[in-house]
């Protein structure tokens, strides 16, 4: 009855985040209308579950991809009144960390990483601007401003708090041994060795939501503590994209504002390419440190960079042809994420994976001393056990971009520009809006895709 039970729990498996989305089929697809109702659909059937927040994350995402700004904001509320709901929770649930020690950390609650929740206030910000709602928009943006000033001390607390519970294990002899074996060690790091040439931005900041920020506070400022306010932005992201000319001409830009010059008449471009990376795993030998159990093993995560994007956009006004520069590489963004967050997930699944190598070798034990045919089908079925419930947590916002670019120009008398994609690809004809100040904002999911253009008028 227990290798039935067990051999059941194989073939159901233990689904990964990858295996289960198919949102990201349709939207690698560039087909927003399937992927909208498969979030949708996805997001609302697991709306009390542990996976709330990645599925309205991905709805947010698809709707307003697909011009549905009210809807994208509503999806993207309810991930955020979930996720403050955890940070505001004084104590651990103990009860899900210690049934994780039995499965996997996939089994915890999705409560929200870094780059979520600054990338959730910055598109929640964007979508009040493309309803033409500058007033809510504005929150939205200090919100995602502070969120950053917290990650840095939040994740500190996760790991000293993840070192301690290890610590205080029965088990913590055998954790320390198995974390400090130099060939687990070797093929962990492995797995992030594509992590290596990753864009120094500092922990935890997205350079795009601080350019976003110095735009808005530049073209809607109240006073002039909102102008100083841009200026700084604007500042940060020139030592974060130091070869961005457009940043230094934005810093510029609010310089002159300060001493009382007005903004010309400008049209800025934002061009969001690509896919972020997704969360993949590699299955790792935990060192024998238990006798009697035929396997003790442990999944990893690995973070995948998607390599089909349009590098970048030319932009053709009044004669002249720009080319959108780099301002947030969200390839490292994710990844420095990821490699701050590795600590903790290296300890949990290690203490885990002892946990479960302990407790298979106490049921060995047991059903060894009724017969030895019972304790041979037991190794067998603990062995199961433990194979089906080795899996990476793989969870993570899939329809981000891989890149945001900028430029920006004066705005042509004809009010008419051409979008294209390298190769001429994807090209499209704009007419701009009658703003002073204009943003026209530009997606492409990946190299066929056609462009998805939305435009703001900002003053």
């Amino acid at each position: 009855m227990l290798l039935a039970a067990l051999c059941g729990l194989l073939a159901t498996g233990c689904k990964t985040y990858q295996d289960q989305n198919k949102v990201i089929q349709y939207w690698q697809r560039s087909d927003l209308t399937n992927a909208v109702a498969v979030a949708t659909e996805t997001a609302d059937k697991n709306a009390t579950g542990k996976d709330a927040i990645i599925w309205r994350l991905e709805q947010g995402a698809a709707l307003r991809a697909n011009g549905q700004y009210e809807d994208s904001n509503r999806a993207f509320d309810t991930a955020q009144q979930k996720m403050d709901d955890y940070a505001q929770q004084a104590k651990v649930r103990l009860g899900q960390e210690t049934g994780a020690l039995f499965s996997n950390q996939a089994e915890l609650d999705y409560e929200g990483r870094a780059y979520d929740c600054i990338m959730l206030n910055t598109y929640r910000a964007l979508n009040y601007l493309a309803l033409g709602e500058p007033d809510k928009a504005r929150p939205e943006l200090i919100r995602a401003y502070q969120r950053q000033q917290d990650a840095v001390q939040d994740n500190q607390k996760r790991i000293e708090k993840t070192q301690a519970e290890a610590a205080q294990n029965k088990d913590s002899a055998a954790i320390k041994k198995a974390q400090n074996d130099p060939g687990l060690q070797s093929q962990i790091q492995n797995t992030t060795t594509n992590l290596n040439n990753l864009k120094p931005y500092a922990a935890y900041v997205n350079p795009f939501t601080v350019y976003l920020d110095g735009l808005f506070f530049m073209t809607d400022a109240a006073d002039n503590s909102d102008l100083e306010r841009a200026r700084k932005s604007f500042e940060r992201v020139t030592e974060m994209a130091p070869d961005n000319p457009y940043a230094r001409e934005d810093l510029a830009l609010v310089d002159r504002l300060i001493h009382g010059q007005p903004l010309p008449s400008t049209t800025f471009v934002i061009f969001e390419t690509g896919c972020a990376p997704v969360r993949g795993q590699l299955r790792i030998s935990i060192p024998i440190i238990v006798t009697k159990v035929s396997y003790i093993g442990a999944a990893f995560p690995t973070l995948e960079p998607q390599g089909d994007f349009a590098p970048s956009l030319t932009v053709s006004a009044a004669g002249q042809s720009l080319t959108t520069a780099l301002v947030s590489d969200m390839d490292s963004v994710i990844g420095l994420d990821f490699k701050n967050e590795l600590p903790i997930v290296i300890t949990k699944t290690i203490a885990a994976a002892v946990v479960k190598g302990v407790a298979a070798y106490a049921a060995n034990q047991a059903a060894s001393q009724q017969s030895d045919w019972g304790g041979l089908l037991m190794q067998i079925g603990t062995a199961i056990y433990q194979a089906a419930v080795n899996i990476a947590d793989e969870r993570t916002w899939t329809t981000l971009p891989k890149q945001f670019q900028i430029c920006h120009f004066p705005t042509p008398p004809d009010r008419k520009i051409e979008l294209e994609t390298p190769g001429g690809r994807q090209r499209i004809r704009v007419t701009i809006g009658d703003g002073t100040i204009n943003l026209i904002y530009v997606k492409s999911i990946n190299v066929a895709s056609p462009l998805l253009v939305t435009q703001m008028k900002l003053k």
